[in-house]
């Protein structure tokens, strides 16, 4: 009898452990730094979370497009297609952050208003670098076309946030 216990009780602890595990390794993205990650989990609003991750997936862009034009001699398509998939999930991240903010009913009004402004510009950089084709592009169409696409659903995403959210409160002369 005391022996089933102590099997039981030591098969409980192994869950807890890996379960505990598992929640730590969820919480760091594998497109973020340790640091960013920091940042994320530091931010007290949903609106300052939203605009970490747009402003991480902005530099990685910027960091695909200097990729392209000035390529390293090793790795370059591993690095592309990584930095695509990082600016990918940036963005969902923030989409789905402002979708948690909605079920909330939280005033994310300024990060619907960031995500629509950004996606749009981001949007216009994509559809440039595909229409403008280039050397490795087979390489990485594939993701960059799946860049494009979260982007899309992000800004329409946005769009309709939008209309969900309350409006700002306005202010009445007495």
């Amino acid at each position: 009898m005391k022996v089933q216990g102590k099997i039981i009780g030591a098969m409980f602890c192994l869950m807890l452990c890996a379960g505990g595990n598992t929640i730590a390794q969820r919480e760091q993205k594998d497109y973020l730094s340790s640091l960013e990650a920091d940042k994320i989990r530091d931010a007290e609003t949903t609106n300052d979370r939203v605009k970490l991750f747009l402003t991480f997936a902005d530099d990685r862009l910027k960091k695909f497009q200097y990729e392209l034009e000035h390529p390293s001699g090793t790795r370059h398509i591993d690095m592309l297609n990584s930095l695509l998939n990082a600016y990918g999930g940036c963005v969902d991240d923030a989409a789905d952050l402002i979708q948690l903010g909605i079920e909330k009913q939280e005033n994310i009004r300024a990060a619907i208003d960031l995500m629509a402004s950004q996606s749009k510009a981001f949007l216009a950089v994509l559809e440039k670098l595909s229409a403008a084709g280039g050397p490795d592009l087979e390489a990485y169409k594939s993701n960059l076309d799946d860049a494009i696409e979260g982007t899309r659903d992000a800004m329409n995403d946005a769009r309709k946030a939008g209309k969900k959210v309350a409006p700002p409160p306005i202010r009445r002369k007495n």
